[in-house]
């Protein structure tokens, strides 16, 4: 099975969920702490030209590879994917499970300026730190869009399964 977490920019939210699905980040019934926050491997490093790259985060404790991809505004990439595996399993029967899991809907405003500012504007004394509190805001949210994220992978049994989770939206 291969997860990949999936939002506009790839370096935000999708860091902080591969980051929980690999166990690198505590169970959050606490808020994340700036420093853990700032530590999440590719948490704000990515830039323009990893969008619509697969970001390889690492194995789980099933074996299972995790990978982040930024999608910016093109809400067709993930539909293209899905259609582009179903091919591949057809025509030269790939039979591997993989789960897009969108974590956009937990993304709070206060996430989207800060990412805008720092990402976008280059402007990264107001933008940390707004994505800093956003991180915080919705870690929560994060933790359990990856538990439920897992719970399907495990339980599905359709070949791909494309995840928009609006039931996590902050």
């Amino acid at each position: 099975m291969i997860y990949i977490y999936n939002d506009y920019g790839g370096t935000h939210t999708t860091s902080m969920a591969a980051a929980y699905h690999l166990n690198l980040l505590p169970q959050s019934e606490r808020k994340l702490s700036t420093e853990e926050i700032l530590n999440i491997p590719y948490f704000n490093k990515l830039t323009h030209a990893d969008f619509g790259k697969l970001i390889f985060h690492g194995i789980d404790e099933d074996g299972n590879p995790v990978y982040t991809i930024g999608r910016k505004r093109n809400k067709l990439v993930v539909p293209a994917l899905k259609e582009m595996i179903l091919m591949l399993e057809t025509k030269y029967h790939f039979n591997e499970k993989i789960i897009f899991s969108n974590t956009s809907p937990t993304v709070p405003l206060v996430m989207s300026f800060g990412g805008f500012f720092s990402r976008g504007l280059k402007i990264d004394s107001l933008g940390v730190p707004l994505l800093v509190a956003g991180a915080k805001q919705c870690c929560d949210n994060i933790f359990r869009l990856v538990e439920k994220t897992k719970e399907i992978g495990k339980t599905a049994t359709d070949q791909v399964v494309v995840l928009e989770n609006k039931l996590f939206k902050n």
